[in-house]
């Protein structure tokens, strides 16, 4: 990774990723595996089928989460991740099951493992958050 190039700082994550065309392509390949691959059936279940809403939301929210263009504002409205999900029952299965099927995309991605490594790291942050929020809701009721 270039030195001058730091993850998180301004822009460089979206960049790194290739803006907002290489953020819709990772989430096309994450999509693509979670409703392909058996191990992640479980999480597809969680979403409505051909939804094509759902793809867009998330290439919308990554852009912005990586520091590029507020994209998912400008069509959606502000979001509250966790409280988006709330409604589903997100287990910690469920949790590292998105997040290893995201790992999987990244890697078909071919990223420098460092900035791979970087995104796992803080997709967790908001994985954890949902799952949290979820297991409040399930106690709540």
């Amino acid at each position: 990774m270039n030195e001058q190039l730091k993850y998180g700082v301004a822009d460089n994550t979206f960049q790194a990723v290739g803006g907002q065309p290489g953020v819709t392509q990772l989430v096309g390949h994450f999509y693509d595996i979670m409703s392909s691959e058996q191990e992640y059936l479980g999480i597809w279940n969680l979403h409505p089928k051909g939804n094509v809403e759902s793809r867009d939301r998330l290439a919308r929210f990554l852009c912005a989460w990586m520091g590029g263009p507020r994209l998912y504002k400008e069509k959606y409205g502000p979001i509250s991740i966790p409280g988006v999900h709330a409604h589903l029952t997100i287990g910690e299965y469920e949790r590292d099951q998105w997040l290893a099927c995201m790992h999987k995309a990244l890697l078909i991605m071919d990223y420098d493992q460092a900035l791979v490594d970087y995104l796992m790291r803080q997709l967790a942050v908001p994985a954890e958050r949902i799952f949290q929020r979820c297991q409040k809701a399930l106690t709540d009721k």
